[in-house]
């Protein structure tokens, strides 16, 4: 039942998953992990389980007031977290070569994956496995108006799903007071891609180690560093060139230099884009990302307000929409790349 309701969210989500092991997959793996590690002098029987220490780091020494050990056996000959996830590393290595494992859990689970890697990163080295690269994302509590973990108002978690419909809810009717004249149908249609993609942005546009608070006017506004904003600069430089109608490439051997300070600025910016993605990825904090694309549409707006882009002259009419184009570009492939899709309209 879990694994299909996980199925529905991820659809709407936009995410696909290749490969799903669940922890019962690795139950007759665990064996091997138990055999290796003491064998090689890494565990050892205490208190009746199997454990592993490091003494390198304090809070994970057996001299520590308050011992805190790697527990990979429970006393009762029992598998537990520990056990199955260094299974799992050795599975993935060896039958995905895995170079690289992230890991994506809240906060709390810190300690349990740092000493994960020490643990693995021993294994290995004496057991001559190749080491991948592993990571451990962790994120900070999503917290209410009243600063307290977001709830609902009865005291109960909030379920994914009620927060995707309301999205798209709340998104349908500011469709609806934006544009009446619209069929319901399309209401429908851009309020889901709106509402989604709102929910999406709020999480990913926050550092993800530290709690924010959830806030659906904020969330759904078209002005501040949110999703309707966004996807409101690319749906208004698509409404330029159905009004031209003209392939942006077409222009290049018509265009002339920029000349003006918003063009330079905004030229400037687009260029950034690469450091945005690539900073995003050698931290897994799409934030970053999310900070660029709500910079570079503002670069965009003072652009688009002091630079008028129908133009008589051709050649400044042809920079000036490439310009547009190119920062259209960018805007669509910075929300793909978190998981958001753009609008032709709104």
């Amino acid at each position: 039942i879990s694994k299909v309701a996980f199925d529905q969210i991820f659809k709407q989500l936009g995410v696909s998953v290749d490969v799903s092991l669940g922890e019962s997959f690795y139950q007759d793996k665990v064996g091997r992990i138990y055999e290796e590690l003491s064998e090689i002098g890494l565990a050892e029987e205490s208190q009746g389980a199997l454990v592993v220490w490091h003494d390198e780091v304090k809070k994970f020494s057996r001299n520590n007031e308050r011992p805190y050990p790697f527990n990979i056996r429970k006393k009762d000959g029992a598998s537990n977290y520990a056990s199955t996830d260094l299974a799992t590393v050795l599975y993935r290595v060896e039958t995905y070569r895995a170079q690289e494992v992230i890991y994506l859990t809240d906060s709390r689970q810190q300690d349990h994956f740092q000493q994960l890697f020490l643990t693995t990163e021993k294994w290995f080295s004496q057991k001559k496995y190749p080491l991948p690269l592993m990571r451990h994302v962790y994120w900070g509590t999503i917290l209410g108006e009243d600063k307290k973990p977001f709830k609902t108002k009865s005291g109960q978690t909030i379920r994914l799903q009620a927060l995707l419909d309301e999205a798209r809810e709340r998104a349908f009717q500011v469709v609806t007071q934006k544009n009446p004249a619209l069929s319901e149908s399309e209401r429908r249609r851009i309020g889901d891609i709106i509402g989604v993609g709102a929910l999406k942005y709020a999480d990913l546009s926050s550092n993800r180690t530290l709690d924010y608070e959830f806030n659906w006017d904020r969330m759904l506004s078209f002005e501040g560093n949110t999703a309707p904003y966004l996807l409101y600069a690319v749906a208004r430089i698509n409404s330029i060139f159905r009004k031209v109608n003209v392939d942006p490439e077409n222009l290049l051997s018509e265009a002339s230099p920029l000349e003006t300070a918003t063009e330079f600025a905004l030229a400037r910016k687009l260029i950034e884009f690469i450091h945005a993605v690539e900073l995003s990825l050698n931290d897994l904090r799409p934030h970053f990302l999310c900070t660029y694309l709500y910079e570079l549409a503002g670069c965009y707006s003072s652009f688009y307000n002091s630079d008028k882009v129908m133009v008589d002259s051709s050649a400044v009419r042809a920079r000036r929409l490439l310009i547009c184009a190119r920062t259209r570009t960018v805007l669509q492939i910075g929300l793909n790349l978190l998981g958001i899709s753009t609008l032709e309209r709104m």
